[in-house]
């Protein structure tokens, strides 16, 4: 800390031009990471589906189609005319011989089969496999557009590919208009905060440093690993938040230091030895929160966690090495442009103080109806229901979304859920008749397709066709089974597990999207105790390690899992079930939820939750160790920090709501939950909670084993700050915020 406050006062010059070079070359090197992202990692590479993917691709030249597309004509004609026949195959057969194509086939080259025809007969479906990984598929999509222009036909463009190509285009949008309402709007929250537009402008300029450098730390790992397109999202939130949390805090003492007479040297110094600790600590906190994402093999996961901790830790370093510089360079002037000196006034023993002293007197009461009130506000989560990201992630005017509508209102869908059951080197015709005979007669399966025929009910019902070939070679042979169900409904997934669990007369692998769904569930619940029992130890040893306790990290936790009912509640109540549209920005609801949200916003809410309990435990403990008053401690470090950690919360909780903006239905979720988590935590948990649980355990907050004590004694870290400064006299005006 010595060397910092050096630098920040002696060379203060030399750290704000290595900042600005720094800033620079990060926005240069981060210019166009957009075009690197990836839409996908939702998938575990490892899991069954993904090897049955790989194995049609590579030994069948086959798989689901990852784009689909709705062919009609212009006229109006039925799907047989032959000028519509002729333009239909002609357009198959572009497509097909364009490079990246792994196969495509049609209505109208497929024999047409009724279920690539529309119910009207008006219109009928082109079903393309794009070859390689989601970047891969989504390039080749969009280097096709312009093939499948055709003015004699009427297409509409759908399909994992197609999705991909336009969830990226909204994410950019989304980002660059969620900066533009976040800028002017977290500067007139700063200034209605701190009072001075100088003060006011501190934190958005560290806040610009942090989301520049995102950039360029998310360009670095999609050289080294893919980046999910939402981690761009979801880390300059996060990098911008937690930015201006941090410099608030910092600013917040600078300005106190100076109002109780210290110059500038020393207001430096002490700022950078008190809050830029506890900074530095906050932050490390967080990224340990976030590092759980890691235990995860889902690449959307890792790529969050990767540029998450990144930017966490650049906007602590961004806070506690440039802020102090700037602030040394301003001195005074810190306060200039004070528009609010007037209506600003310091009152001793405040509104978090009597909160406080209220709370504290009646404890079990404020505990029983604030506990009964997020277990309520929790509840709709027991009826969540687990899905994937599919078309419907996307605003209802979107093309590709259009498109699958027409598809969901026009087709018959269950042929695009389809599930391939794949038997590598097996191609005996006596025992694919007994496996696919069998496979029909189970409950859901609408038909099955196999290299032998076409099975519906226990009984063949069709000889093979020119489509069955496609099923044998080589390699071993495959069925499509045609479900009867959605595939991310539960009749659906529980159809995957029957099939899996059915015997067979050679090794088998079932893919598709119901199946998805299982291994995608199956490995989040597999290293999900992993990744809890990450945060819970990291939490504990770090509070441990702040204050000496084992009680008060072991609240720590339990508080903040329940700070995180509301959110999980709203989760389901708004998003699952399509209540209060009206409030949060229409999107479509499929009754389903994505089953990696909620880790994710688990691991984020966590740590953002543990921030401000860093900083409110920080003033506690100095209050105790200076007093052995623990209602005394609790009362004044509630009364010191309440009103910077509610402005703090309203400040993270401004920005996120600005990227809930999104029309992206995933992000629009994650804004929203993350934002109510902050309030929740700031408001209930902070103000009503602590103070009710840390004065029914009294001293016994502050108790650990002899062991303990002493290895705190040794390593634990402590905040070596003088004592506070005796407060203004009477009707002296404020400019500080704490």
């Amino acid at each position: 800390m010595k060397l910092i406050v050096h630098l920040a006062v002696a060379r203060r010059g030399l750290v704000l031009a290595f900042a600005v070079l720094v800033t620079a070359l990060a926005a240069f090197w981060g210019a166009g990471v957009e075009e690197n992202l990836s839409n996908g990692g939702f998938r575990d590479p490892a899991s069954e589906s993904m090897r049955v993917d790989a194995i049609l691709a590579r030994d069948f030249r086959t798989g689901p189609p990852n784009l689909v597309l709705i062919v009609a004509g212009r006229a109006g004609q039925a799907v047989d005319d032959p000028a519509l026949d002729d333009a239909a195959r002609a357009l198959t057969e572009r497509v097909r011989a364009f490079p990246g194509v792994v196969s495509a086939e049609s209505y109208w080259t497929a024999g047409k089969p009724t279920p690539l025809r529309a119910d009207d007969g008006r219109a009928g479906l082109v079903l393309v496999r794009l070859g390689g990984d989601e970047d891969a598929y989504r390039a080749t999509a969009e280097k096709l557009a312009p093939i499948i222009q055709d003015q004699a036909l009427d297409i509409r463009t759908t399909g994992m590919a197609q999705v991909s190509v336009e969830v990226e285009k909204t994410t950019e949008e989304d980002l660059l208009r969620a900066e533009l309402i976040v800028a002017p709007v977290t500067l007139v929250l700063l200034v209605l905060i701190f009072g001075s537009a100088i003060a006011a402008l501190l934190p958005l300029v560290v806040g610009a440093i942090s989301v520049v450098s995102t950039t360029a730390v998310l360009q670095l790992l999609t050289e080294l690993t893919p980046v999910s397109v939402f981690a761009m999202n979801v880390t300059t939130a996060l990098g911008l938040g937690l930015a201006i949390d941090y410099s608030l805090f910092m600013v917040g003492r600078f300005r106190d230091e100076l109002e109780s007479g210290a110059g500038v040297r020393d207001a430096v110094a002490t700022t950078v030895r008190t809050a830029g600790r506890t900074v530095a600590f906050s932050a490390v906190t967080v990224a340990l929160s976030l590092s759980a994402l890691l235990v995860f093999p889902l690449y959307f996961f890792r790529s969050i966690a990767y540029g998450g901790i990144a930017v966490v830790l650049l906007a602590a370093l961004t806070s506690v090495v440039v802020l102090p510089a700037l602030l040394a360079l301003l001195g005074h002037q810190v306060n200039r442009l004070d528009v609010l000196a007037r209506v600003r006034r310091r009152r001793a023993g405040g509104f978090w103080h009597r909160l406080a002293l209220a709370v504290m007197r009646r404890p079990i009461p404020v505990a029983t109806a604030v506990i009964a009130l997020l277990v309520l506000l929790g509840s709709p989560f027991l009826s969540v229901s687990f899905g994937l990201t599919d078309d419907r992630v996307l605003p209802k005017d979107s093309p590709a979304h259009q498109a699958s509508q027409v598809l969901r209102d026009r087709f018959d869908t269950r042929e695009a859920a389809a599930i391939p059951v794949v038997m590598p080197g097996y191609a005996n015709q006596a025992g694919l008749h007994d496996y696919a005979t069998k496979l029909s007669a189970m409950p859901g399966v609408a038909r099955v397709d196999a290299p032998t025929g076409f099975y519906m009910d226990g009984r063949p019902v069709a000889p093979p066709a020119e489509t069955s070939k496609r099923l044998i070679g080589p390699a071993g042979s495959w069925m499509s089974v045609v479900p009867d169900a959605e595939p991310y409904s539960a009749q659906g997934t529980d159809l995957v597990e029957r099939i899996r669990s059915a015997a067979a007369p050679a090794v088998k692998y079932v893919g598709g999207q119901a199946a998805f769904l299982v291994d995608t569930k199956n490995s989040i619940g597999d290293r999900l105790p992993m990744a809890l029992l990450v945060i819970a130890a990291a939490t504990f040893a770090l509070l441990f390690l702040f204050t000496g306790s084992v009680i008060i990290p072991i609240k720590a936790v339990l508080l903040n899992l329940l700070s995180l009912t509301a959110t999980f509640g709203a989760m389901v109540y708004v998003f699952q079930d399509g209540n209060l549209r009206w409030l949060v920005g229409d999107f479509t609801v499929t009754g389903m939820i994505d089953a990696t949200i909620p880790v994710l916003m688990f691991c984020v809410a966590f740590g953002l939750s543990m921030d401000y309990e860093v900083f409110l435990l920080s003033r506690i403990r100095e209050e105790y160790l200076r007093t052995g008053d623990n209602a005394r401690a609790v009362a004044m470090g509630l009364e010191k920090t309440g009103r910077i950690v509610s402005a703090a919360a309203m400040l993270i909780a401004a920005v996120l709501i600005a990227f809930a903006t999104s029309g992206i239905t995933l992000l629009k979720l994650l804004g929203l939950g993350l934002a109510l988590a902050v309030i929740v935590d700031a408001t209930l948990v902070r103000g009503l909670l602590v103070p009710a649980f840390m004065r029914l355990a009294g001293r016994a907050n502050w108790w650990a084993p002899p062991g303990l004590r002493w290895l705190h004694a040794r390593i634990g870290l402590r905040e070596e700050e003088p004592e506070e400064a005796p407060p203004p006299a009477k009707g002296k005006e404020l400019v500080s915020i704490s």
